[in-house]
């Protein structure tokens, strides 16, 4: 299957504007001779340019169906489409080239390269997508402009604060103008104020670049930014909430 084919095949059942669809998705892990059912038959659709935040207590299936959706692992049975490509009909190849040109992921731990300045950190996926070395600068100097680095494009990780660490992910997430950007716990290790500072961030390049942002998150600062929320519990999707179902007040959610 060629590049071209890979990001046009569609199923036939298509919605264009759903970006991420799962049906039926189930993910069983083999320990020895007992299996863990991580995920139970979820049925998810996501559009295009929401923010939807996916909650759920450790153990709920909540990063197995984070990962599903970034391409990370494949369905035991059940199907994920990604902008309406099955992710199980892709090849290795194939798989790579989603991961870098759709999909644009930020992490916890940062996970930036540290012998790397900021601007070589953003620049990095572009050169892996083809763009020249002149291109792939420009770019990145205006993405780091963007998320407020742009006086330490030439500081390395380790000169730079947890949450200019951070900034310089959600720059290289973005790096190659992806659909969806998968955001796994951004705020993890941050403080509470710099934490709120790159959920706003996420949520202005959600409105300004209409990417799709999608977060595992424990930190209910980001259920205000979000559209929806996607609550997991025992492998099951348990329910879905718009932002305006929920009353959030001091930390603590109630439910109308």
């Amino acid at each position: 299957m060629s590049e071209e084919q890979a990001v046009t095949t569609e199923p036939q059942d298509i919605d264009v504007q759903n970006i991420v669809r799962t049906r039926g998705v189930r993910r069983v892990y083999k320990l020895g001779k007992l299996e863990v059912e991580a995920l139970r038959g979820i049925d998810l659709e996501i559009k295009r340019g929401e923010y939807i935040s996916i909650m759920g207590p450790s153990g709920s299936g909540k990063s197995t169906l984070f990962n599903m959706i970034g391409a990370l692992d494949k369905p035991t049975s059940g199907k994920v489409y990604i902008d309406e490509v099955d992710v199980a009909q892709l090849d290795a190849y194939e798989l790579a080239w989603l991961r870098c040109r759709k999909i644009g992921y930020i992490f916890q731990t940062f996970n930036l390269i540290p012998v790397m300045t900021a601007l070589e950190n953003v620049t990095l996926p572009m050169i892996f997508a083809g763009l020249s070395t002149d291109e792939s600068i420009d770019k990145a100097v205006d993405l780091l402009e963007t998320v407020g680095l742009g006086d330490r494009v030439q500081h390395r990780p380790l000169e730079l604060s947890g949450g200019q660490q951070q900034r310089v992910a959600v720059a290289r997430a973005l790096a190659n103008d992806p659909a969806i950007v998968l955001a796994d716990e951004p705020t993890g290790n941050l403080d509470r104020q710099t934490g709120r500072e790159i959920i706003e961030l996420l949520r202005r390049l959600n409105t300004e670049k209409e990417v799709t942002i999608i977060s595992a998150t424990h930190d209910l600062k980001m259920l205000d930014v979000s559209d929806r929320i996607v609550w997991v519990e025992d492998g099951k999707i348990a329910k879905i909430q718009r932002r305006e179902d929920l009353d959030l007040d001091v930390g603590q959610i109630s439910e109308d």
